[in-house]
């Protein structure tokens, strides 16, 4: 099973059609997917979950658990105010450390209606993931300007396309 996280709580995002359409894209090549949206998150879940509450909240157990299970991991992360939305890193913050994540295969996917494409997202969480111990591929998918080619639930620009399947390929390789 790969995991594939929406890195946003925000509701109605464009990262959940990107993901959704992630998930087809492994599909087709026989694997299986389970999309994990942070909008599922507890509203209280920082105060509940997280330090000295560890293991205390149920909800964000599950949620938890369903990414630890995976064998791969896909994040599909939208730029916010030049770095990664906050609710992915207090997310990520309530996972054992030394890391449920060290040795665990991820993809990065970067989403953004400018023309960075997450860029700095990217690398920001990249550098928590390196320090977490995880394998993050080499291939980071930037999806610029994505409100121009995300239609009907489908990337149309052909090289994104490109680069989502090469991704792939050493995601599960």
């Amino acid at each position: 099973m790969i995991g594939i996280v929406v890195g946003t709580n925000r509701k109605e995002a464009v990262s959940e059609q990107v993901a959704t359409y992630y998930a087809t894209l492994l599909n087709e090549r026989g694997h299986s997917a389970d999309i994990i949206r942070l909008t599922e998150l507890p509203p209280d879940f920082i105060a509940t979950a997280l330090y000295e509450n560890e293991g205390k909240n149920e909800h964000f157990n599950r949620l938890r658990d369903r990414l630890l299970a995976a064998t791969r991991l896909v994040f599909i992360v939208p730029e916010y105010n030049g770095s990664f939305p906050g609710v992915l890193k207090a997310f990520l913050d309530g996972f054992p450390y030394p890391s449920g994540l060290e040795g665990k295969r991820i993809a990065l996917v970067g989403v953004s209606s400018g023309i960075q494409g997450g860029a700095l997202a990217l690398s920001h969480l990249n550098d928590v993931f390196s320090y977490l111990h995880a394998d993050v591929v080499g291939v980071r998918v930037k999806l610029m300007q994505i409100d121009q080619y995300l239609q009907e639930g489908k990337i149309t620009h052909p090289f994104y396309n490109q680069l989502l399947n090469m991704q792939i390929d050493a995601l599960v390789r």
